[in-house]
């Protein structure tokens, strides 16, 4: 009897491991497409940019202009959605006099290509690099949420900007798909956005935020994440009852992101 509980279970394991390979990029990638015609409409100045990549791919993305700006903030979005919603989110960052670009990456909204994890890390920093050409470094402010703070963690590795902002990171892909799948082999899975491996080579400051009560990312990732950062300019904001998608709401949040645009 015992055997045959064991055939069933290996049996049932052997299939949700086969669905969750041949089905990642539908976990992973929450993307929405949106037609190259399609109108986006903010109450903020912007400009619709597309970006050529190497490979001749369109990464299109939203530039929120301000008159007087302080500086850019380069904004990473998270896995849900395109930039018909992300718009909307990071136009919220103008209040404290800062432009704002954000992408949507490929196979997002109106960009093409295919999901790969490296020509994804090449775009955020073609991003990067059309942002420079018109800010200097100390006025760029690389922002990454979720999913984006990979991209982030990156270009921020790799370049001199004023300060790099994670909002509830994760460690790598396969801590946040152990974080809900505790026995998940990681062999079956193609991406691995290692911020872990991104986050030793970042030298500007760094600030943390992650809700307490995260269901979506792990809380203790950013804890692990702040530990390997070598220079001393970083600081981890945990917010109290925070979920994944509500920390803009705490005034703990508010302030000290603030403080950090003041700078």
């Amino acid at each position: 009897m015992i055997k045959k509980i064991l055939k069933w279970l290996v049996v049932v394991l052997s299939v949700v491991f086969l669905f969750g390979y041949f089905f990642q990029e539908k976990f992973i990638f929450r993307a929405t497409q949106l037609s190259n015609d399609f109108e986006f409409n903010f109450d903020t100045n912007f400009e619709e940019v597309n970006l050529k990549t190497s490979d001749n791919e369109t990464i299109n993305a939203l530039h929120f202009k301000l008159n007087t700006p302080k500086g850019v903030i380069l904004y990473f979005h998270g896995n849900r959605g395109d930039l018909s919603r992300w718009g909307k989110i990071t136009e919220w960052f103008t209040q404290f006099n800062y432009d704002v670009f954000v992408i949507d990456y490929r196979n997002y909204g109106k960009s093409s290509g295919e999901f790969n994890e490296q020509k994804m890390l090449s775009d955020a920093l073609l991003a990067y690099d059309y942002v420079k050409e018109k800010y200097s470094e100390d006025e760029i402010i690389v922002y990454g949420r979720s999913l984006g703070t990979t991209f982030a963690t990156k270009v921020a590795s790799v370049n001199n900007p004023k300060e790099l902002i994670l909002e509830v990171p994760f460690y790598n892909l396969m801590s946040a798909i152990k974080y809900h799948i505790k026995f998940s082999p990681g062999f079956l899975f193609n991406y691995k956005f290692k911020t872990n491996q991104f986050i030793q080579k970042v030298s500007c400051p760094v600030t943390f935020f992650h809700g307490t009560e995260d269901g979506v990312t792990n809380p203790n990732d950013s804890d692990r994440l702040f530990e390997l950062i070598k220079n001393p300019n970083k600081k981890l904001i945990k917010i109290e009852d925070g979920v994944h998608g509500n920390l803009r709401e705490f005034e703990a949040y508010k302030t000290n992101l603030k403080a950090i645009l003041e700078r």
